[in-house]
């Protein structure tokens, strides 16, 4: 009974196995728990809290003015590259011009400018006013009442930079009766710029691209201007108005409209490409009317560079705009460069409103404007004082 009863029951022992397992496993837990307590991690968590809003507060704190700095540099640097940009577009552009003009037939006959010429004159505005064969009394008004004359005229181009020329071609027979009028009328007058060019009403689109490349070619200046002889300026006012531009690289100065693409034939200004526009009813795209219009030097080498390639339209305005589709140009609607006739420009004029141009919409000038051109110059002219006192 004795042995018996110091001995454990077989059938306990793998009770008190199992339950010694479960009693060591959770006293090594306890015993080997992780060094950081709940309490440890709390306060972790809070120190990186305090952290995280000092970090913010900081941030806070330095952000505008880090900001401003950071704005004023990019501004800085906005200015920098603009600058770099119109000094490396001047640069290409006064070297296509140099090879243009040494691939330009000049109008004297000489047919480059690497003979020990004198370089090209600079100048502020160079002005063409389109002319033809038939337009001697039109040519004349002009002459009478908004264009210098003699030594005025070279007074102008001295004092002011300003030039201006009557241009014109040839006719299509050499030396003929037509060729020699403008001759004579050259050497009375001295205001004539002769282009490489065949006259004729439908060739107005080639006739303004050689205008462009062959004033390029003489001379060097910031702005070249299209002008028509049935058209009345105000030099003064012109010129000031070009000049607050004078700064920008790429300028496309006129009215600027958005006519209809006539498809129809035998209507004035039709135009056989009416197909490129679109549909039926379509309107052309923004462009300078061609009464009047002013581009800057870099646009006028375009066209001298590139004038091969130039593709022209019916109409020489709507083939000008199309020349600038895609290039980096400012489009400069001025409503005071298409003012009407009497009465229009005469109350913008008393109003000190006074107009660069005047013409007729209706006639696309000035009716009959070798009798209106002078009634119109009275009225709405700026003064003869103006054009030498304008700041430029």
């Amino acid at each position: 009974m004795r042995r018996n009863s110091g001995k454990i029951s077989a059938k306990w022992i793998p009770i008190f196995s199992v339950s010694f397992f479960f009693f060591g496993m959770l006293f090594t837990n306890r015993l080997w728990a992780p060094p950081e307590s709940n309490g440890q991690l709390m306060s972790r968590q809070r120190q990186e809290q305090e952290l995280q809003i000092i970090s913010e507060d900081c941030t806070t704190k330095k952000k505008p003015e880090e900001e401003k700095d950071v704005m004023g540099e990019v501004h800085k640097t906005h200015d920098a590259i603009q600058s770099l940009d119109k000094s490396i577009s001047m640069l290409q552009m006064e070297l296509a011009a140099s090879r243009s003009a040494q691939e330009v037939v000049k109008s004297d006959g000489m047919s480059d400018n690497s003979h020990g010429e004198p370089p090209k004159k600079k100048a502020f505005v160079v002005i063409g006013i389109n002319t033809a064969f038939s337009s001697r009394k039109r040519r004349d008004s002009v002459r009478q009442t908004w264009m210098p004359q003699g030594d005025k005229l070279i007074q102008l181009e001295k004092e002011k930079g300003i030039i201006i020329r009557f241009m014109i071609g040839h006719s299509a027979t050499s030396n003929s009766i037509l060729d020699r009028a403008i001759d004579s009328e050259e050497s009375q007058h001295k205001d004539f710029l002769r282009l490489e060019h065949v006259e004729g009403y439908h060739e107005l689109s080639a006739k303004t691209k050689i205008f462009f490349s062959t004033a390029v070619s003489k001379w060097d200046a910031d702005f070249y201007v299209k002008v028509d002889d049935d058209v009345h300026v105000n030099l003064g006012v012109f010129a000031a108005t070009l000049a607050r531009h004078r700064s920008k690289p790429r300028v496309y100065m006129g009215c600027m409209k958005s006519g209809p693409v006539l498809a129809q034939k035998n209507v004035k200004y039709h135009e056989p490409e009416f197909w490129k526009f679109g549909e039926d009813g379509s309107k052309y795209f923004r462009h300078a009317t061609g009464q009047i219009y002013a581009i800057s030097k870099d646009l006028a080498t375009y066209i001298s560079i590139n004038q091969p390639i130039l593709h022209k339209y019916a109409n020489e305005d709507v083939s000008l705009g199309s020349w600038f589709i895609g290039l980096e140009v400012e489009h400069i609607d001025d409503r005071n460069m298409c003012c009407g006739t009497p009465p229009d420009c005469e109350w913008k004029a008393q109003a000190g409103n006074v107009c660069v141009a005047s013409f007729d919409w209706s006639c696309s000038g000035i009716c009959k404007s070798v009798e209106k051109l002078k009634f119109v110059h009275e009225r709405c002219g700026e003064g003869d004082e103006a054009l030498w006192s304008a700041l430029l």
